[in-house]
């Protein structure tokens, strides 16, 4: 029974602690984006350090290419420290920063050529043979990449990605009506590009 008492309490107290230690954890970053709203450089580091893998990985998902991806970073990161007086600490920096490298992204993609291919992950649809396959993953691919880049980031989201339109309107900074809007007008230009391609989505 003194075991088992015993026990109990170092389980209260390692609960306490890994709450702490939890509490401790948010103090520090809320801390860090009050400081850096404040434009502090070194709260920028290490917000840059904490986030730089999601806003990468998040950047790939729309530009479908890795050395694009790292560019778009870097200049989302820039745009994010000349925004800093505008972030609400209140709010988190995730979905915020989450914003800001979307719309990086959507204006490198308005540089690409519209020939620019995307890589194999778009979606098509699977036949027999394997060289009507790839003829059809490559004219999917043609046809998104040809989409304007508002439409395509949306279409990519919502196709690609599967996201529902609740966050496609979060991570655009636009309303869910106006995400809907853009991912059905995406869908029907796609499916009129390869309708004349002689492919029935």
């Amino acid at each position: 029974m003194v075991e088992s008492a015993e026990s109990g309490r170092r389980l209260n107290d390692g609960c306490a602690a890994q709450v702490l230690a939890a509490t401790d954890s948010r103090s520090e970053a809320d801390t860090a984006l009050h400081r850096f709203r404040q434009g502090d450089l070194s709260a920028f580091e290490m917000l840059f350090r904490r986030h730089q893998r999601t806003v990468y990985g998040w950047v790939l998902r729309i530009v479908r290419n890795p050395a694009a991806a790292e560019e778009v970073t870097v200049e989302a990161f820039w745009r994010i420290y000349r925004a800093h007086a505008r972030l609400d600490p209140a709010r988190g920096f995730e979905g915020w920063a989450r914003r800001i490298a979307t719309h990086a992204a959507i204006d490198h993609l308005r540089t690409q050529r519209p020939e620019a291919e995307l890589p194999a992950e778009v979606p098509a649809p699977q036949r027999g043979d394997p060289a009507i396959s790839a003829e059809i993953r490559r004219k999917t691919a043609l046809a998104f990449s040809r989409l304007p880049p508002t439409l395509r980031t949306a279409a990519v989201l919502a196709v690609v990605e599967e996201r529902p339109h609740k966050e496609i309107a979060e991570t655009l900074g636009i309303t869910v009506a106006a995400a809907k809007l853009r991912v059905f007008r995406a869908l029907r230009i796609l499916r009129k590009a390869l309708a004349e391609q002689g492919i029935t989505p």
